[in-house]
């Protein structure tokens, strides 16, 4: 394994701080317990180099040697390939990691996103917010209370799956979305109570408030 470099904005808007999806990735390899290094590209500009590592110009990426991941379910995987502590090698339990990883993101935050996105812009009044608000609870938290209300974890033990399906639903925590689903809440507690994820959370936090200085000294 070579040396990990994390790379994310150098400053956000306040309201995105502590959901910016480089928390995902610092989240991983602080489980895994990985040396890494974070580097910074500005926020307000997209040179050929970061579409080069980012091809929608976004953020994060991982860059392990000479190999360079976008998308935070690929490198939560890569990252599970390089730790047992995230991925495991029974091929069962390795199978269940790899299809819940999956489903946080193709399924739960396909419905999830764009209920957020109507409450980050204020719109929740808009004619189209409950048919968003409904596919996301019928078709998606309902099924996942019942899901998380039969074992701690996903996958036996804490992996990749539950990163992924954890931060997922700190968005729709974030407003309010869980109160009706008390397992969903309970697995989310848990999973936020982990030292790698407040380790995480601070880090982030602490790097976009050092942007806040660097603009302000500028």
């Amino acid at each position: 394994m070579s040396e990990l470099v994390l790379t994310t904005f150098d400053w956000v808007p306040e309201l995105p701080r502590g959901f910016v999806r480089d928390l995902r990735v610092r989240w991983a390899l602080e489980e895994a317990q990985l040396p890494y290094t974070v580097e910074s590209v500005p926020f307000g500009e997209r040179s050929a180099e970061h579409f080069a590592h980012q091809p929608f110009g976004q953020v994060p990426w991982l860059r392990d040697g000479d190999i360079s991941i976008f998308e935070t379910g690929a490198i939560i995987l890569h990252i599970g390939e390089l730790s047992e502590r995230l991925l495991p090698r029974e091929p069962k339990l390795r199978s269940q990691a790899i299809e819940w990883l999956f489903a946080a993101l193709n399924s739960v935050e396909m419905a999830s996103l764009p209920w957020g996105l109507f409450h980050f812009w204020g719109k929740t009044g808009d004619t189209a917010f409950p048919q968003f608000e409904s596919f996301l609870k019928a078709s998606r938290l309902k099924h996942m209370e019942t899901v998380l209300a039969g074992g701690e974890w996903l996958a036996g033990s804490f992996s990749v799956a539950d990163i992924l399906m954890a931060d997922v639903l700190r968005l729709v925590d974030r407003f309010g979305g869980l109160v009706e689903y008390p397992a969903c809440s309970t697995y989310l507690a848990l999973a936020t109570s982990r030292p790698a994820f407040k380790k995480a959370y601070a880090d982030q936090m602490a790097h976009f408030a050092r942007g806040d200085a660097a603009r302000n000294a500028g």
